[in-house]
Formats: C-alpha cells, sequence, structure tokens
C-alpha cells in the first residue's frame, strides 16, 4: 500500500469538490498558550465534516477501477453523510444502513440526498457487522469508515492543506476514533515536514486506539459514553490504521467528559462556531497540556460541526 500516492491521487480527485478549509488563527488560543495556534476548520467542509473527503475519494476511485458492485456502508453520522453526498455527486447508487435508534436529525440530514437507506439492530456495532453480511452475501462492496487506503487518502488531504497553507507547525493535534484521519494527516506531513509532531486525541471513555497502541497490540474495549460519538467506538482487529497510528502518532492525550463539553461552549462562546464533541476533543487536548506547547507554532483539527440542537441544550443547561 502506497499511501503516499493514495493522497496525491485524492488531491487530484477531491478538487473541485470538496472545500479547501480555512486554517484560522487564533489570537485567543495563542495567548492562552503563549504560541501560535491555527485552527483546520474541517467543521466548515461540505456535510460539515471531513468525512465527505474519505468517502468521495474511495467511490470515485470505485468508478475509475471499473466496479459495479453496489457500494454499501453502515454509520449514523458524518460517514453516512459523506458517502450519501459522494454518491450523488457522481451519480452512483449506493445503500446506508443505520441502527433503528439513529438520532433523528442525522437521519434527515442523509435523507436529503437520493440514497437508500434501510435500518437493522439497535446500536451501530451489530448494524455494520449485519451490512458487512449482506455485502458479502450479496456480492456488494463495504466501505469502511477508516479501514481503506482511499478512504484514508481521501483524509489525507487535510494533511496535504495544512503544509500548503502553514509550512512548519511544530504539532499538529487530531481526534481519533478508528485512525483513519490521523494516519492520513500523519503520513503526509511525516513525509514532507518530519519535524512536526502528531499528537493524537481521545476521550477518556473511548480510548481503544491509545490503549491498543501503547500495549503494542489490539485491546479490545467497552466504550463508555461520551459526547465525541463521532469518534467512539474502538476498531478492527486487522485494521490497517492501527500500525499507521503505532507509526505516525507521537503521543496521546486524553480528555474528560467535562473539558469536551467546555471545548464545545468554548467554541461557540470565542469563535461564534458550533462543533461536534470529537472537535472539542482535539481542542481540549492542546488547553490541557498548554504548558507543554509554550512558545511553538500548533495546529488544532476542528474536525466537524454536526451537533444535534438537543445536545447542545443539554450542554447550556448543565453550566
Amino acid at each position: 500500500m502506497d499511501l503516499l500516492q493514495e493522497i496525491k491521487d485524492a488531491s487530484g480527485r477531491l478538487a473541485g469538490n470538496v472545500l479547501h478549509t480555512p486554517l484560522l488563527y487564533s489570537p485567543y488560543l495563542s495567548n492562552e498558550i503563549g504560541g501560535k495556534v491555527y485552527l483546520k476548520l474541517e467543521s466548515e467542509q461540505v456535510t460539515g465534516s471531513f468525512k465527505a473527503r474519505g468517502s468521495l475519494n474511495k467511490l470515485a476511485w470505485l468508478r475509475e477501477q471499473g466496479f459495479d458492485a453496489l457500494p454499501i456502508t453502515a454509520s449514523t453520522g458524518n460517514h453516512g453523510l459523506g458517502f450519501a453526498r459522494a454518491l450523488n455527486l457522481l451519480g452512483m447508487k449506493g445503500k446506508i444502513y443505520l441502527p433503528k435508534t439513529a438520532v433523528t436529525s442525522k437521519v434527515e440530514k442523509i435523507r436529503q440526498y437520493d440514497v437508500d437507506l434501510q435500518f437493522y439492530g439497535e446500536d451501530p456495532y451489530r448494524t455494520e457487522v449485519y451490512a458487512r453480511q449482506q455485502a458479502e452475501k450479496n456480492g456488494w462492496i463495504y466501505v469502511s469508515p477508516y479501514n481503506d487506503p482511499q478512504v484514508i487518502g481521501g483524509q489525507g488531504t487535510v494533511g496535504v492543506e495544512i503544509l500548503k497553507d502553514l509550512s512548519k507547525p511544530d504539532h499538529i493535534l487530531v481526534t481519533v476514533g478508528g485512525g483513519g484521519l490521523v494516519s492520513g494527516i500523519g503520513t503526509w506531513i511525516k513525509e514532507h515536514h518530519p519535524e512536526a509532531g502528531i499528537i493524537g486525541c481521545q476521550p477518556e471513555n473511548s480510548p481503544e486506539m491509545s490503549v491498543s497502541v501503547d500495549k503494542g497490540e489490539h485491546v479490545e474495549m467497552e466504550s463508555k459514553s461520551t459526547l465525541s460519538d463521532g469518534s467512539a467506538g474502538g476498531f478492527e482487529p486487522d485494521s490497517i490504521t492501527f500500525d499507521l497510528c503505532r507509526e505516525v502518532i507521537d503521543r496521546f492525550i486524553l480528555v474528560s467528559e467535562e473539558e469536551i463539553r467546555e471545548g464545545i461552549l468554548l467554541m461557540a462562546d470565542r469563535f461564534s462556531k458550533l462543533v461536534e464533541g470529537s472537535s472539542a476533543v482535539a481542542l481540549q487536548g492542546l488547553l490541557k497540556e498548554k504548558e507543554q506547547f509554550a512558545g511553538q507554532t500548533i495546529v488544532v483539527v476542528i474536525c466537524g460541526a454536526n451537533i444535534s440542537l438537543d445536545t447542545f441544550k443539554n450542554i447550556l443547561c448543565d453550566r
């Protein structure tokens, strides 16, 4: 797998179909750490998340390769939304499986696009297992949200943009779930600016990747409830992202639920932006260890904006 080439190819495929998102200098955060802080606003991306990149790159690649099998996926949120948009953009047919308990607001966002939605199971894990079984049974192509070279290549274009806009960051903080985003960004950054540190940020309630990297082997963990639902859950034992995370992530920072809540409110208060919990994880990783970043140039990837109104209301009420 030549992941650098995958990222280069993705840059060409995605040009004009996703946004080159802003890299916003923050005087407030810069003063907080005594350095220079930039926010990579993937929250401004089409569909409100970096996931628009990987799913579009994968489906465009499938079309280039001449695959005619039906692409399917399982998702309750950002990946499903990006997948649905990509299908419509490319004029392709596909299917998305969702749990019966999927949040109505997320389902309605996906329904904006002409895509076949199927509901199965009561939780995302059971839904994904079923979707994979259906793909194998029917000869369909299952598109993973992270365990896929073209998906990772698409996410890696975030790293390409960062270095186009800022030549020599000292550290880049990225929220980690299954590891697709940090694998793509880290691969590109380590090749073109190896002095930069890649910091993986995770919720304390869902730290499977950080624990596994620390142990040197996949450690299956039960995820507790977290506001960072976009990064919640574990990863497949054979996922290509595990070895990639071991290679590119220099260290991890874990943040609490209260810190995630504070990060969401901070983005609303200081930046007038609503972001989802997974975005707040990387932001709070910076602030939790701000003394470690003093005098340095830092990029924080704000990975998505798709927070439900009910969740945000609850956070406000808990202040």
